[in-house]
């Protein structure tokens, strides 16, 4: 499985808002700023997608990432 032993977390290092997307980057291995410009993509194309409710519902339910590394 993708990811870290810590979970799936909100970045307090690499964030623009909130860290969300990038907790999910880190969580799947992938580019932070691919992973952004790849949400915003989704959220602005697809009208299956509503990206900014998404995104402030992983904010509230995604923990905080303890070290900022």
């Amino acid at each position: 499985m993708a990811g870290t032993a810590g979970g799936l977390r909100r970045s307090r290092s690499d964030r623009v808002v909130a860290g969300v997307v990038a907790g999910l980057a880190r969580y799947f291995s992938f580019d932070p700023t691919i992973a952004r410009v790849l949400y915003v993509i989704a959220s602005v194309v697809s009208a299956a997608f509503p990206g900014i409710l998404v995104y402030i519902i992983l904010w509230v339910i995604m923990p905080e990432d303890e070290d900022v590394s």
